[in-house]
C-alpha cells in the first residue's frame, strides 16, 4: 500500500469547515485486538505457561523462587542486594509504576544479565510504554536464556506485531504456527499479518479451513471475514462479520463489526453494532474511541469528543483517542487543548506522521510558521507520496517569502494530484498506526 493510498480518505484540515481524519484506529489489527481478551500489552499470552504475566499476583513470587534458582548464594552477599531490586521491581510494575519498574530492572540486569525473568518483565513494561524497539530486545534477550519457552516466543512475536514489523512478526508466528498447527490465536495473528502487508489472499488461503473448523473462535472469524473483504469479496466477508457479531451477541464481535464497517464507510452499520458493543460492556478497552470515530463521521464532534475523552479517562495511553482527540478539537478551533492532546500522542508514538501532520496544522492555525514548516518538512520527508503536507507546506512557504521553495512544493503537489486521479489504488485506506 503504498503513501498515497495511505491518506486518500484524509480530510483537509486547512478548508473553512475542516472535518478531523477520523481513521487512525481502523486498521486491520484492530479487528483482531478487538476481540482478545481485555488486556494490555502481551499478557494476554500467558495464560498456559508457568510464565504467567498476567497477574503479577500470581508470577511474583514464582518469578522470585526462579530468581533465586538463578544467583548463587555469593551473589546475594554483594550490594546493592539484587532480590530485593527485583521485588522492587515487580511490585513498581504491579503498581503501575512503570519508570521505576523500568530502572530497577535495568539496574539488576546491569548486575545480572542472565536472570530470565527480569528480561521478560521488562519486555512487558517496555510494552506498555509503546516502547517497542526495547520490548523486542529484552524478549529477544529471554529467548536467547530459554529458546523452547514457546510464551516468551510468542511475546516476541506480538511485541514486533505490535510495533509493526511485519516481516519479523511473521516470521515468529510462523514458526509458531508450525510447531503447534492447532494454535487458533497464533494463526489468527499470522493471518492478520497477511493482511496487514497486502497479502489478503494467503490470510483467506491460511484461514479457511479453519474457519470451518472452529466456527465459535470470535477472533479467528473476525479476521477471517475481514481477509474476505480485503481480498475483494467484500459482501461476503461483511456479511460473515455482521452474522458473527449477531449469533455471539458479545461485545468483542459487534466491536469488530463496527471497526471493519466504519473503515468501509457503511456508518449506519457500525453505529448499530458499537451501540450494541456498549449496552453489553461499556467498558471494553478502544470501544469508546470507536465510538468516538463513528460519531465524528456522522459530524457529531461534540458526541466525537465526549467519547474519546470517556476513554482517556481508563486508558490515557490510548494513541488513537489522543490523535483523534487532538483532530476534533482542533476542527472546533480549540487549539491549545488540541495542542496537547496531539503532543500526547507524539509522546506515545513518535514515529507517527499522522500525529505530527495535525501538530504542524495547529502550529499554523496559532501563528507560529516556522515551527509548522519544520514539522510539515519532517513530514513530507518520512513520506513524500502523501499529498496534503506538501499542499501546506507549499502555501506556508510562499507566505514566509520563500518562492523557489514554494513553486518546488506546488510541482510535487501537482504531480502526486495527477497520479491519484488516475490511480484507482489511491482509494483505497490503510491509516498510520504507532
Amino acid at each position: 500500500m503504498n503513501s498515497t493510498a495511505k491518506r486518500a480518505k484524509t480530510a483537509h484540515l486547512a478548508q473553512n469547515k475542516p472535518k478531523p481524519p477520523i481513521r487512525k484506529a481502523s486498521s486491520e489489527r484492530d479487528i483482531v485486538s478487538a476481540s482478545l481478551p481485555p488486556t494490555r500489552g502481551l499478557e494476554h499470552l500467558h495464560t498456559t505457561s508457568s510464565f504467567n504475566f498476567r497477574s503479577l499476583r500470581v508470577a511474583v513470587s514464582w518469578l522470585a523462587a526462579l530468581f533465586i534458582l538463578c544467583l548463587t548464594g555469593a551473589v546475594f552477599a554483594q550490594a546493592p542486594d539484587p532480590q530485593q531490586l527485583f521485588q522492587e521491581a515487580a511490585e513498581a510494575q504491579q503498581h503501575g509504576d512503570a519508570a521505576l519498574a523500568v530502572r530497577k530492572y535495568q539496574e539488576l540486569l546491569r548486575l545480572h544479565p542472565e536472570v530470565l525473568a527480569a528480561h521478560a518483565n521488562l519486555g512487558l513494561v517496555f510494552d506498555s510504554l509503546g516502547r517497542f524497539d526495547e520490548a523486542v530486545a529484552q524478549f529477544r534477550a529471554a529467548v536467547a536464556l530459554a529458546p523452547g519457552d514457546r510464551s516468551l516466543r510468542t511475546n516476541l512475536a506480538m511485541a514486533y506485531y505490535q510495533k509493526g514489523d511485519l516481516p519479523n512478526a511473521i516470521r515468529e508466528f510462523s514458526s509458531l504456527l508450525k510447531d503447534a498447527p492447532g494454535d487458533m490465536q497464533t494463526a489468527t495473528l499470522l493471518g492478520n499479518c497477511y493482511v496487514r502487508q497486502g497479502r489478503p489472499a494467503q490470510a483467506v488461503s491460511l484461514l479457511t479451513p479453519l474457519a470451518a473448523s472452529h466456527p465459535d473462535d470470535v477472533s479467528l472469524q473476525l479476521t477471517f471475514g475481514w481477509a474476505l473483504v480485503r481480498a475483494g469479496r467484500t459482501k461476503e466477508g461483511l456479511e460473515r462479520i455482521d452474522k458473527l457479531a449477531q449469533q455471539t451477541n458479545s461485545a468483542e464481535a459487534y466491536m469488530g463489526a463496527a471497526t471493519a464497517q466504519l473503515r468501509l464507510e457503511a456508518l449506519d452499520q457500525a453505529r448499530r453494532n458499537v451501540d450494541a458493543a456498549l449496552r453489553l460492556n461499556p467498558h471494553l478497552p478502544g470501544l469508546h474511541t470507536l465510538s468516538g470515530m463513528i460519531a465524528a463521521d456522522f459530524g457529531d464532534y461534540e458526541g466525537a469528543e465526549a467519547a474519546f475523552e470517556k476513554e482517556l479517562e481508563s486508558n490515557p495511553s490510548d494513541f488513537s483517542a489522543q490523535l483523534n482527540l487532538g483532530s476534533v478539537l482542533y476542527s472546533q478551533r480549540k487549539l491549545d487543548t488540541a495542542r496537547e492532546h496531539l503532543e500526547r500522542a507524539l509522546a506515545l508514538a513518535p514515529a507517527s506522521s499522522q500525529a505530527l501532520y495535525d501538530l504542524a496544522l495547529v502550529e499554523r492555525a496559532q501563528g507560529h510558521m516556522e515551527a509548522a514548516v519544520k514539522d510539515l518538512e519532517k513530514v513530507v520527508g518520512k513520506d513524500p507520496q502523501w499529498l496534503e503536507p506538501h499542499v501546506e507546506l507549499a502555501a506556508l512557504y510562499y507566505r514566509l517569502n520563500r518562492p523557489q521553495d514554494g513553486a518546488h512544493e506546488k510541482q510535487v503537489v501537482d504531480r502526486l494530484a495527477n497520479e491519484q486521479r488516475t490511480s484507482s489504488k489511491g482509494r483505497d485506506v490503510n491509516p498510520q498506526t504507532p
